[in-house]
């Protein structure tokens, strides 16, 4: 054995106990860290020889690069749509990172079994019916990439064209229709040979962000009769806006499409009372892509994808080779491996179970609706302040808004922001119009730290 490694194997407790206690200054020190920053990295190293040992690479890590990193685990980082990690998530992420479990294939161990138990919470935490079998992904991106592929494959089976084995030339162009895709279901089009192009944009309601179901309605009548998928939308990025998903489903008695639902945060407000309405009709969805990493504020990377067609979910992502063990005929309990992109990966769910028992239904209704409650409090904030304009209501989460001045102001505000070291909003454009987005999703928010982020937009106000 490698020194070094000799070496560390026999202190390895203590190792452990220096690494949890950086962590643990990392973690109470938040509240004082820039929330983000813009500094370039240091000069590269050369690739160690005989290396320095894991306490030595603690110790270079702290020096170099973790002065360069965003708190982005912090209760003021407001950009994208980024939750933290919970205590019991990331004793959960810890114990996944020790125990290294691939549990793609259930030759070996119980950590699959683990992960249709997390799966089966999950779907009772989203009001979803049985009927929808999931499974463990990366991101909302291969969620959609998932429950994208498994349409196309539907789409196939109306055409009596097997995709999986014939391949996509012999599927013929697909109609994609939706009003307001997330960017991540373009890219999920372009990696399944559909195209880019089989995105038709579907006009949106006057003044928002959700789809006009007569005009969808339209664009299927259109097609003759051919099938399509339709992806909408349970919480768009810059309003969260809802489309009527009970509407978009009945529309199904008439013309033949697959329902695939982008609900990578928003299907959190089914966790509060006043706005699980807006989730009304998902369980009629064929496919739903949730992002875990978000609003359950579990570490990255995480998300679920759900579908009522794992039969042909298993035809698409099939992994066939003898080493793996027979395709089991009992599609509750076929390997993961035959369900996602992947053949192997950590054990996502691990972090997730973790902070459903610790905390779970009620415990994670309280983040969602606190986070709301600070959304609509930031929102009545800016909406007060000079030199602002709130650009659409605060629907759930997210506040979008503008400064007031030249179309450059937008940029030299983000800018500002992060060099104040107190916040980190994202811009983005809506309606055409320079804005930016600030998206509470992490369970350490507070009013003080909304306070804090209205004190910088005031004192940068135009």
């Amino acid at each position: 054995m490698h020194a070094r490694l000799g070496d560390d194997l026999a202190r390895l407790p203590g190792l452990l106990d220096e690494a949890r206690a950086h962590a643990v200054r990392l973690l109470t020190g938040l509240d004082d860290r820039a929330v983000a920053l813009t500094t370039g990295p240091p000069a590269p190293d050369p690739l160690p020889v005989t290396g320095i040992g894991a306490a030595g690479a603690l110790e270079a890590f702290a020096r170099r690069w973790e002065p360069g990193f965003a708190a982005s685990a912090g209760p003021r980082y407001l950009g994208f749509v980024t939750g933290g990690a919970t205590p019991a998530s990331l004793a959960g992420d810890w114990l996944t990172g020790a125990l290294d479990q691939n549990p793609t294939s259930g030759i070996d161990s119980s950590a699959p079994d683990l992960e249709r138990e997390t799966v089966a919470w999950l779907r009772e935490l989203f009001g979803l019916p049985r009927e929808h079998a999931g499974a463990f992904v990366s991101g909302a991106t291969m969620s959609n990439f998932t429950g994208l592929a498994v349409a196309r494959e539907w789409v196939g089976e109306r055409r009596g064209v097997r995709v999986s084995e014939q391949g996509v030339a012999a599927l013929g162009p697909v109609p994609v229709l939706s009003a307001s895709p997330h960017s991540s279901v373009g890219k999920a089009l372009s990696m399944l040979g559909l195209g880019r192009s089989a995105l038709r944009r579907v006009d949106a309601l006057p003044g928002r962000e959700a789809v006009d179901p007569a005009r969808l309605e339209e664009a299927l009548e259109s097609l003759g009769g051919e099938p399509a998928i339709v992806v909408a939308n349970a919480g768009t990025v810059n309003t969260v806006d809802f489309d009527d998903l009970r509407a978009i489903a009945a529309l199904r008695e008439r013309y033949p499409f697959w329902l695939h639902v982008d609900a990578a945060f928003g299907a959190f407000a089914l966790l509060s009372p006043d706005h699980a309405h807006l989730l009304d009709g998902l369980g009629e969805a064929d496919s739903v892509c949730v992002d875990l990493h978000k609003w359950l504020n579990v570490p990255y990377d995480s998300a679920v994808q759900f579908t009522r067609r794992r039969d042909l979910q298993v035809r698409v992502f099939a992994n066939s080779a003898a080493y793996l063990g027979p395709l089991s005929d009992d599609l509750d309990r076929v390997d993961l491996v035959h369900l996602t992109p992947e053949n192997s990966r950590r054990l996502r769910a691990l972090p997730a179970w973790f902070t459903l028992a610790a905390y779970g239904r009620e415990g994670h209704a309280e983040i969602v609706r606190r986070d709301i409650a600070l959304a609509g409090l930031l929102g009545e904030r800016v909406a007060a302040l000079p030199g602002y304009r709130l650009l659409a209501p605060v629907r759930l989460n997210v506040v979008c808004f503008t400064p007031e001045g030249s179309p450059e102001r937008t940029g030299e505000l983000v800018s500002a922001i992060i060099e104040s070291g107190e916040a980190f909003l994202t811009p983005t454009v809506y309606g055409g119009v320079p804005a930016l987005r600030a998206a509470f999703s992490n369970w350490r928010t507070t009013e003080v730290d909304v306070e804090r982020v209205v004190k910088v937009l005031e004192r940068l106000a135009p």
